[in-house]
């Protein structure tokens, strides 16, 4: 395998054009026992028109801050890596049903993760597919240079994708692919190999807006467009206190919101499950509410440490546990919520606590938060007691609203 250096003093392969038309076939049909699901390869040039979007995106205040903050890195290639000549966009199925989904019931509460958490955090599985394919590609070209992102990497993962014709970008921001739906994971490799660019799909969505009616906080504004800092997924993610309008919207989800994926056409029937390591363990992805609630570090990272959904930690998950017994009106977990208020040294979950409480009322629940109201020293955990007791005693506890977009996932 030869090699020639450029004026310029750098490596470049001396191959001609149809060696990296015959290496990409080669590439596409190994695919498979790389793990890969599907493979598009995009040019490196600058993305100039999603900088301008990312631009506007930013001065409307729609980020949600996990993003990598210099736009120039996130839309150049060239920033990243030294002399980029093609970008190798990768997309790996994870399922979107579960088999045998243990019952959430009266006494015996259910949160729910994300699909994209069911199984072993997808940042090493892409790692580990992206590690395949780099190996597979320095033992075609010993001269091949490489650079893999996945996630939280400077590049959209997305626009990569879309340029390298993986899917479209739908409505609801996500790639869409006929035969893979929504239910993917990206990753990309940026390299100093020539290889042929796809071409971008076609947009499909037409006149549909079933993502965008059925978003259960209004987060996605319009076609393509995201106010992260309203979104559920985002908002299970965070680790303060949050609004009662969003308790309210955010239901039994743990980590994460799949709402914009269910509801689109796109996604009817597909259910890929051939990765052996993202398939869900039903007691994780669909865990009892409880017991989280008393969950230490410890048993957390044993549980839950293999999931995605453990990136922020436990107190999120938890303090979502709480707002999803809240939702349930629970009140066979007063007991243990009552706890939560009274000896967790974490004012964010004491005041979550409180919320659950008045959302649940009865005379338990306004006993425990009256004399919490006495022993209370955080200004915000004793507002949200006194707002919970305020519930309480207005005969506003214990209703249901209607069922609709924003109802509790049993």
């Amino acid at each position: 395998m030869s090699a020639t250096t450029r004026a310029d003093g750098r490596s470049d392969t001396a191959r001609a054009d149809g060696f990296w038309r015959e290496l990409k076939k080669e590439l596409l049909a190994a695919a498979p026992s790389l793990g890969i699901d599907k493979i598009g390869i995009s040019s490196p040039d600058p993305f100039t028109e999603l900088k301008e979007r990312l631009k506007l995106h930013r001065e409307l205040g729609y980020e949600s801050g996990f993003e990598e903050p210099d736009l120039d890195k996130r839309t150049d290639p060239a920033l990243l890596f030294d002399d980029p000549r093609s970008i190798i966009a990768i997309a790996v199925a994870y399922p979107s049903k579960m088999k045998n989904p243990p019952v959430s019931e009266p006494g015996a509460r259910r949160g729910i993760l994300s699909r994209s958490a069911w199984g072993e955090d997808y940042h090493h599985v892409l790692n580990d597919r992206l590690k395949r394919l780099g190996d597979w590609l320095a033992e075609k070209v010993p001269e091949a240079r490489a650079l893999s992102m996945v996630d939280t990497g400077a590049l959209s993962d997305r626009a990569v994708a879309e340029r390298a014709g993986i899917g479209w970008s739908g409505k609801n921001c996500f790639v869409m692919s006929r035969e893979l739906g929504t239910w993917t994971y990206l990753g990309e490799m940026i390299t100093n190999l020539p290889l042929p660019p796809d071409r971008p799909v076609e947009d499909s969505c037409g006149d549909c807006t079933r993502c965008i009616d059925a978003c259960p906080t209004g987060a996605l504004v319009g076609p393509g467009q995201l106010n992260a800092q309203r979104c559920v997924s985002y908002l299970t993610q965070t680790k303060g206190i949050l609004s009662e309008e969003a308790m309210e919207k955010i239901g039994n989800r743990l980590y994460g919101c799949d709402t914009c994926q269910i509801v689109c056409p796109v996604n009817r029937g597909i259910d890929i499950g051939r990765h052996a390591e993202l398939q869900p363990d039903p007691e994780i992805a669909k865990p009892l509410l409880v017991p989280l609630l008393s969950m230490g570090n410890r048993e957390f990272k044993e549980k839950f440490g293999s999931s995605a959904a453990a990136w922020r930690g436990r107190k999120p998950i938890q303090r979502n546990a709480l707002i999803g017994l809240g939702n349930f009106r629970d009140e066979a977990a007063v007991p243990d919520i009552a706890k939560v208020l009274r000896e967790d040294p974490r004012f964010e979950l004491r005041a979550t606590a409180a919320w659950a409480l008045g959302r649940i009322g009865g005379s338990e629940a306004e006993a425990a938060l009256a004399e919490a109201s006495v022993a209370e020293r955080d200004e915000q955990a004793r507002e949200a007691i006194e707002r919970a007791l305020e519930t309480i005693r207005s005969g506003q506890s214990g209703r249901r609203g209607s069922r609709g977009k924003n109802s509790v996932d049993g």
